[in-house]
């Protein structure tokens, strides 16, 4: 039930705020952010390891794209909104708290912003991703959790795939999302959403 109510939550927010993870839209870079090439998701196994206790992520690793940022807690407002890191922080992403933490069973989400306002913010490469490339979740009890990615999904920000992000499962697995696809100009957002599926790997 919490899956669902935190899922809706993030639509409806999507639905009104298009993720707020573009900087507003204000860069104007001579290309926009990398798009996912489409590629089927390769099933990762899940090894047989135990769950890990809650903890706070700290810290995020993308080897592959040479991503390496700190992790502030996120969750939405009174308006059902869902906060993100403030705009003048591009290279930080977030963890959404009211959600697992990455390693316990379930979907841990981590958000972040595509481009600021001069330049690529901390998932700009998102898109680069393959089956195979690694995440590596640093959290403040001393583990480093790592995930393999599955495959990388552009949707529309009025289709935002609730289920697979949220949906539950007897795994500890990992979603990245971001903005991407074409830049709006009238509305001043990028009209996708970029999401990496991840799971828990030894």
């Amino acid at each position: 039930m919490r899956a669902y109510h935190l899922g809706r939550i993030l639509l409806a927010f999507l639905a009104v705020a298009g993720l707020a993870l573009v900087g507003a839209g204000l860069t104007r870079l001579p290309a926009g952010p990398p798009q996912p090439d489409g590629a089927p998701h390769r099933a990762v196994t899940a090894p047989s390891l135990p769950p890990l206790p809650r903890a706070t992520p700290v810290e995020v690793r993308i080897p592959a794209i040479g991503v390496r940022a700190p992790l502030v807690p996120v969750a939405a407002d009174e308006a059902g909104a869902l906060e993100v890191p403030p705009l003048d922080r591009p290279a930080v992403a977030g963890w959404y708290r009211p959600g697992v933490s990455p390693g316990e069973i379930g979907n841990a989400v981590l958000v972040g912003h595509v481009d600021s306002r001069n330049s690529p913010a901390v998932f700009f490469d998102l898109g680069r991703l393959r089956p195979g490339d690694t995440v590596q979740i640093s959290r403040d009890d001393a583990s480093v959790v790592h995930f393999a990615v599955e495959g990388v999904e552009a949707y529309p920000k009025d289709r935002f795939p609730t289920d697979l992000v949220y949906g539950s499962g007897g795994t500890a697995r990992l979603r990245l999302i971001t903005c991407g696809g074409r830049f709006d100009r009238s509305s001043g957002e990028y009209v996708d959403n970029v999401i990496v599926f991840a799971t828990r790997a030894s």
